[in-house]
């Protein structure tokens, strides 16, 4: 057995030199590498104003706008992922390189679903904010497995993988 995974081994590395050509010269690259500090900036002060709801009972309204900001801007930034994909790797999603990335984003994705589903339907305002920092929990580990692959790629590029 070996220690291949889907994403990398000691002889793949991660992206071969025409898709690192591909990814430098797509305008999506500089679209992702907009929109993934817009989305961070979102979350945390949807996440503070979350926090606040749930220690206070007070902020309902603007937590919930925050919540269906942070879930546009997700949804954006996985439409203009999947194209950024598609060029990069001649696939929409699960590329090889980030297959569980886009795994992990799909759960992320269910979860802020759920949270507008829940608020549409009705649900208590209390378990539609426990469902939304589910979300963000989900989106804090998909976050840091970007960043983890932005390292590889740093590291990959400099030889060093």
């Amino acid at each position: 057995m070996t220690s291949e995974t889907l994403t990398s081994s000691p002889s793949r590395q991660l992206y071969t030199a025409e898709e690192r050509a591909r990814r430098d010269a797509t305008i999506w690259t500089t679209v992702q590498g907009v929109l993934a500090p817009v989305q961070f900036l979102v979350f945390l002060v949807s996440l503070a104003l979350v926090i606040r709801f749930m220690l206070t009972g007070a902020g309902y309204d603007a937590a919930t706008w925050s919540i269906i900001a942070k879930t546009a801007v997700l949804l954006t930034i996985m439409v203009t992922g999947a194209i950024w994909e598609k060029v990069v790797f001649g696939q929409y999603l699960f590329a090889h390189a980030f297959f569980w990335e886009d795994v992990v984003s799909f759960l992320v994705i269910a979860l802020h679903l759920t949270y507008v589903w829940a608020l549409v339907a009705g649900w208590p305002h209390a378990d539609q904010m426990w469902i939304a920092l589910a979300a963000y929990t989900a989106y804090v580990i998909n976050a840091a497995q970007f960043v983890w692959k932005l390292r590889m790629a740093r590291l990959d590029a400099e030889g060093r993988l």
